[in-house]
Order: structure tokens, then sequence, then C-alpha cells
């Protein structure tokens, strides 16, 4: 595939992540490597929604480590049940925070992110990473971008 996303410019989330989905299927169709597929993830969800950012923690010795991200510097280590991240991996379920100065325990990694998804990823029944969404916006995500962001880590292969 060109190194050219298809960006377009709609209102409609819905939308917006159909004409993703293909493009990022087609970046990593063929490509065995992991970090490689996680970094164009992110790449391509930034350029599409121009969040504030969006990255991937690694499950690794019983703590999230900071992996592929697009955005300012990020927090380097998450504990079970820390933060959203944490609090997601712990769970094992997709979190939408509209306010994260009103989430127990939000990690600020910076003060500017003001909400925030995060989505887990699974490989054999266990929670391997998690997609982390943080927007400069108050209540930007809703159950539009966890059903597509869901659809979209599905695509990742952890069988490397």
């Amino acid at each position: 595939m060109a190194e050219d996303l298809n960006v377009i410019s709609s209102t409609d989330k819905a939308e917006l992540y159909q004409s993703l989905i293909p493009q990022i299927e087609a970046l990593l169709q063929g490509e065995p490597d992991l970090i490689a597929n996680l970094g164009n993830i992110c790449a391509a969800l930034k350029e599409q929604f121009k969040w504030f950012w969006v990255g991937f923690y690694m499950v690794k010795d019983n703590e999230l480590v900071l992996g592929p991200f697009q955005g300012p510097v990020a927090c380097t280590r998450i504990g079970l049940g820390k933060g959203v991240c944490g609090a997601a991996w712990q769970q094992g379920k997709t979190l939408i925070v509209p306010d994260v100065d009103a989430f127990p325990g939000h990690i600020a990694c910076s003060s500017l992110s003001k909400s925030e998804i995060v989505i887990p990823l699974f490989k054999n029944g266990k929670v391997v990473a998690v997609l982390d969404v943080d927007s400069e916006a108050l209540d930007q995500f809703n159950e539009t971008d966890a059903y597509y962001l869901e659809q979209i880590i599905t695509l990742v292969n952890f069988n490397e």
C-alpha cells in the first residue's frame, strides 16, 4: 500500500472509521512485525482523527509498558488497576471516560488530556496490551468509537 492515507472529512464518526479500516487492513497485510503494525495503527488513527495521543501499552512482567504511540511523551509504566489503562487491563473491558479528572485514580501523563478511551487486546483469553486514546476535548469518545476501535484491534496479530 502507498504510504499515504486517504483521510476524509466528515462529521459522521462511523463513516470515518469505515473509510479507515480497509486502509489499516492494507497497511498490516503481509507485515508480520507486531511493533511495525502497532505503530502504523497509531499513525493512521492520529492522522484521521487528530486526537491528542494514540498508543499501545504492552503487558510485560505484570505491568503495562509503553509501546508504539503518536503524540507527546507518555507515562512509561502503569500498574494493574492504576489509571484508566490499568483499570481496562484489570477489568478486561473497554473503558470510556468523558472527563478524566472525574476518574478515580486517573494518571495524568499530560494535563492537556480531557477524555479517554482504552480498549484491551486479548490473546488466548488474556489481556496482552491496551490501546489508549486521549483527547484534549471533554466527552470525545462514545460507543461508536468503542465499536470501531474494538474492530481495529482484532486486526493485530500477537502470534509472532
